[in-house]
């Protein structure tokens, strides 16, 4: 028998349809003008390029020569894969305290925890760069110390989400797991390792992919601390090529593409460790 279709399931789908395409309709129209030749883009910016109809690859070559794509890209990984280390660990061990072990500042601690996911970035950047200042590692001109400027605070930026996020998991692994663990002999430590991150590999692949993602695409705060060519990230590159080439949209297409495809793919393969971590925790049992 076939299944009716409610009027409202209809309007829902007609939605998402609508709201899928304006989504990614941005995404397509960069990519197809990105292979189209400057003077056409004006003209003619919603058909696909041809061999006959202005298909050129000279926008990546020539962002490839004026740009130089392969340090920032070394600069962005740096830094995203260092936060992103350090707020797994940290975030993890956390979330595993402040579920799993009583203490007399335990909800000061998650309350500070919810307080700091209600300040933007903005609001203390001005004391933390004077901090980092009076440390020696802000504007100091050396690239390695002004790139753990930048990792600093994006670790700490990126630790409430993921500690909350962890919290809801490690409230939902039963109980009996670790206390059969303990029985057998084993420390707190050794319980973690071995039975809670095995258990909790979707939402620790979740906070993992939200702080890269993060990381990679946060243009203030790298751009309050770096100022050196040599220290530019990819989302700095992105800034300086609007600001140099605002009417060669070629050349600006292309550069956008080489920039966010990449880790647009990757969050499309990983989508479903996204997905499963940030709602493994939703039920308990």
């Amino acid at each position: 028998m076939r299944k009716k279709v409610s009027p409202a399931k209809i309007f829902t789908y007609i939605v998402l349809i609508f709201w899928s395409l304006t989504t990614l309709y941005p995404f397509v129209w960069v990519i197809l003008n990105s292979f189209r030749e400057k003077g056409l883009i004006r003209k003619d910016s919603f058909s696909i390029p041809t061999a006959n109809n202005g298909f050129t690859m000279d926008n990546y070559n020539k962002a490839m020569d004026r740009f130089d794509f392969s340090n920032a890209y070394m600069n962005s990984l740096l830094v995203s894969i260092a936060v992103t280390i350090a707020v797994v660990i940290i975030a993890g061990l956390a979330a595993y305290g402040l579920v799993r072990f009583k203490f007399k500042l335990r909800s000061l601690c998650y309350s500070l925890i919810m307080a700091g996911m209600m300040f933007p970035v903005f609001s203390t950047i001005i004391p933390v760069f004077r901090m980092e200042a009076s440390w020696g590692i802000a504007s100091s001109g050396n690239r390695w110390l002004s790139l753990l400027a930048v990792i600093l605070p994006q670790i700490a930026g990126n630790l409430c989400f993921a500690i909350v996020v962890l919290m809801g998991f490690i409230e939902s692994v039963p109980i009996e797991l670790e206390e059969s663990a303990f029985v057998d002999g084993c420390n707190a430590y050794q319980v973690y390792f071995h039975i809670i991150i095995p258990a909790a590999k979707s939402s620790f692949a979740t906070v993992a992919i939200f702080s890269f993602l993060w990381s990679y695409n946060d243009l203030f705060t790298q751009n309050f601390f770096l100022r050196v060519p040599k220290e530019k990230t990819i989302t700095l590159l992105l800034n300086e090529i609007s600001s140099q080439a605002g009417t060669d949209y070629g050349l600006m297409a292309a550069s956008v593409v080489l920039i966010v495809v990449p880790v647009l793919v990757v969050y499309i393969l990983l989508q479903k460790h996204i997905v499963k971590g940030l709602t493994a925790g939703a039920i308990k049992g």
